[in-house]
Formats: structure tokens, sequence, C-alpha cells
């Protein structure tokens, strides 16, 4: 597949990162010179230096012949001009988009980015991804991550095992055996700095980050099988007032009118702006670094300090602060990664990668086959992937123990008639079923396979 990328920074580096490790010819087109250099010089891509929405720059990236245009710019407007160019002049088939601002995305103006007037295929928001992330969070203590696919019927927790956790040392095939009821199935496990996916036989340790499948109306329960019974929080301090911080306590206000919220916004001017527009959110204008001012928010009292500005050291730093003071827990927003591997040792309970969530939504859409939801873990090492299963697939029609699955491919749910099913060895999978499973990195190219249209459909 040829692919443009409008934009080097570090979305788009994600995305170029992921695309040239799998072969496909992406070409990166950014102002910046000094992006584009660096981009040429670790990856196996072309960098152009330029315009993304210049009619001659994506000429030069080989626009004419590519399948799929990517503009993650820091601008929308950039990234808007540079689909609708793309289209007009060199008839790009696929079309994503990254939009910021609110404003565009209203449902008032839906059909702004129709064919007949801005012609994007996909709209990604990251405000909105990884606002609706914190929230998944939020209303799941005890989860270090959590996805939702099949409608939100299904759902993938990332879930810590503890000294305590009650199903270490039990070998996975036992624990179906011993909770036949359960709709949940260990598909991944993450284990001295390594991804694996387990065998029935294989047990989990104390330290292990499980990666389950599970019906969603079973997430708590699953969860409390790992030993995690915390709370929900009920007091929640946010750091950061700017367009996730002001998206999560909007939403909260909407689903949970009892959780009390403040947020500590630095600028004043925001501080004022989103006073006037949330009900019964507290405001404090101050920094989240100021002992005072946490104090003057009740940290001490609060269930959860959420940290959510644009400073990754200013995330870190508060959230530590918080726990000192008294805090029960905290989540937060790390854009660098070099940051996110020594999380833990500081005290920070869980974090969110927001580069991640984003690419793992652009990786839906550039996946082969019947791909309806991709998202990638520890850094790109697996995928859980969504998929539909055709009348060609060879899936479809033998008992799952007959079939010869990749290796690194571990299925966790099958959606069928809007039930929810938990595969054994019995189980065959019909056309139109919906298959979530954990993929490693060197088997996703084999799942794309499994789920593409055979020739001989024809």
């Amino acid at each position: 597949m040829k692919v443009i990328i409008c934009g080097a920074g570090r979305v788009g580096y994600g995305i170029a990162e992921k695309l040239a490790a799998e072969e496909n010819d992406v070409s990166v087109i950014d102002t910046s010179a000094v992006l584009v250099q660096g981009i040429r010089d670790t990856l196996d891509v072309r960098g152009y230096v330029g315009h993304g929405a210049q009619p001659d720059v994506l000429a030069a990236a080989g626009a004419e012949q590519a399948d799929m245009i990517i503009a993650v710019t820091l601008y929308d407007e950039v990234n808007m001009v540079a689909c609708q160019v793309a289209h007009s002049l060199f008839n790009v088939p696929t079309k994503i988009a990254r939009i910021r601002a609110q404003s565009y995305l209203r449902p008032h103006w839906a059909d702004l980015f129709s064919r007949d007037h801005m012609p994007i295929d996909v709209i990604i928001s990251p405000e909105v991804e990884v606002g609706e992330m914190v929230l998944r969070r939020i209303a799941l203590p005890g989860a270090t991550d959590v996805v939702r696919f099949a409608d939100d019927k299904v759902a993938m927790v990332a879930i810590e095992c503890l000294e305590d956790c009650p199903v270490v040392n039990t070998p996975l095939e036992q624990l179906s055996e011993l909770f036949p009821d359960l709709m949940a199935t260990v598909v991944g496990i993450w284990r001295d700095e390594k991804l694996f996916v387990p065998h029935s036989s294989d047990q989990l340790s104390t330290g292990d980050l499980a990666y389950v499948i599970c019906e969603h109306d079973h997430v708590r329960r699953t969860l409390s099988l790992f030993g995690h019974e915390e709370q929900e929080a009920g007091r929640i301090v946010i750091a950061g007032g700017g367009n996730i911080g002001y998206y999560v306590a909007s939403v909260i206000e909407e689903r949970q009118p009892r959780t009390r919220v403040k947020i500590i916004e630095n600028h004043r001017g925001r501080a004022v702006e989103i006073a006037d527009s949330l009900k019964r959110t507290v405001i404090i204008n101050g920094s989240s670094l100021d002992q005072d001012i946490l104090v003057e928010a009740d940290i001490q009292d609060a269930d959860l300090m959420v940290a959510l500005t644009n400073d990754d050291q200013v995330n870190i730093l508060s959230s530590v602060m918080a726990k000192r003071l008294g805090c029960k827990a905290n989540l937060v927003l790390i854009n660098n990664p070099s940051y996110q591997s020594f999380t833990k040792t500081m005290g920070i309970d869980a974090h969110i990668n927001p580069r991640a969530v984003t690419i793992s939504r652009i990786l839906q859409h550039v996946r082969r086959g019947r791909i309806r939801s991709v998202y990638s873990v520890q850094k790109g090492a697996a995928e859980v992937i969504e998929a539909e299963a055709l009348e060609t697939s060879p899936l479809v029609g033998k008992p799952l123990r007959e079939l010869d699955l990749p290796k690194g491919v571990r299925i966790g749910a099958v959606y069928r008639d809007k039930q929810v099913l938990r595969p054994d060895g019995d189980t065959r999978i019909k056309a139109k079923d919906r298959v979530v499973m954990f993929a490693s990195l060197d088997a996703v190219r084999h799942v794309e396979q499994m789920f593409r249209v055979s020739l001989e459909f024809f």
C-alpha cells in the first residue's frame, strides 16, 4: 500500500514507523526540515519538506499513485485542505484527517465532511478519543487499560496481577473450569518486558499484566477475580482545563451527577471560560505543581487525580505530589514514550499515551481485510483486532481446535446475533461473526489474510 502522511510530529512519526515496519510504501511531508531529516535517518520512508496541502508537494510525494493520505499536522485547516486537494486533483481513494477543533465536529455541521463538500473518509478527534479513554479508566478502577469492541458488547481489559491476586499460579485452562459462566479469556501476558500469547497450560505470575477479552457486562466480575476491588472514584481532581480536561468534566457532569469534580487550570482566561460552561465542576485558577493549590482543591480527600495538561513533566510531578498529600490514586497523560517506562517506580498508578490512541484509530483503516477495529498495545508489540468473518474465510465452518491458527494469535470472543460467545475448542465460526482476537506483531499480517475476500469468491 502506498501511503502519504502529512505531518512528521509524534503522531505522524508513529504512524510512519508502524507502516514502514510492515513494508508499506510511505512518504512523509512536513514544513520542518529537521523533522523530515530525522524521519529519513531513522525510518525506511521518503521525506519531503513542504506544505502538505500544496499540489506540487503532494505530486512530488507520489499522490497520483497513493492509496491513502493521512493528514495529522498541527493545523486542522491544513489537514482538511490536504485531503480536499488529494481528492480533487489526484483522486486518492482513502483520506484520513485529524480534526481537533470541536466546532467542526458538531452534529449540526455533520454534512461538512461528505463527499460532495469536504471529502474526508475518516475524521479523528484526539481530544474525544483520549477523553473517552480517560472516562473508561475512571469507570473501571483496577484496570490499567480498557477498550471496547463489537458495539460496546466486548471489552479488552489489561489487569495487573498483584501479590494477593487469587488467580496466580493457576493454569488458564483451570480458570475456565472453575468459572464456566464467566465470559472472559486471557489472551496476552506482559512479563519481564516481553509480551506473549499464552497457551491453556500457562499460568499467571505476580507482576504480570494480563490482557483479558471479556463480555462488557462481566468486566467488573473479572477485575474482582483478579483481586481488584477498587471503588469508583467519587471525588476527582483534574489538572488541566484544556480540551481533554474540559471534555472529561462535562461528560462526568452528564453521566455521573453524584461524582464531584474539581479542575485546576493555570491560565486565568481559560479558567473563566470553562467555569462559565460547566455547571457543577469547581474551577481553581493556579498551578497543579503548587502544593497550596492542591490543598485548596482538597487533594487529601480525593479518590483520584487525573493529570491532563499539555506538559508531561507537570502531569507526572503533580500526580506524585497528589499521592504524597493523601490522594488515593492517579491517572496521568504522558506523550513522551521515554517517560512511560518508569512511571511505576515514581508512584504513578496508570497512564494514557494519546499517540497510541490516535495511531490505533488509524490502523483499523490501514489494515486489509474486513477489519472493524484495532487497538495497539505495548508500543505496537501486539494488536487487539475485531474482524468480520466472510464466507470464504478459512476460519468458517471448522471447530477451532481443528484450525491451524497462526502462532501468536488467540481468539478472545465471538460476537454473533448481538450475543457474545466465549470460544472453546468446539466453537465454529460462522460467516458474518465478528471475532475479537489478540495478535502479536508477527501475526498481524496473517490475521489480515484470514479476513480478506478470496479471489475464488468472485
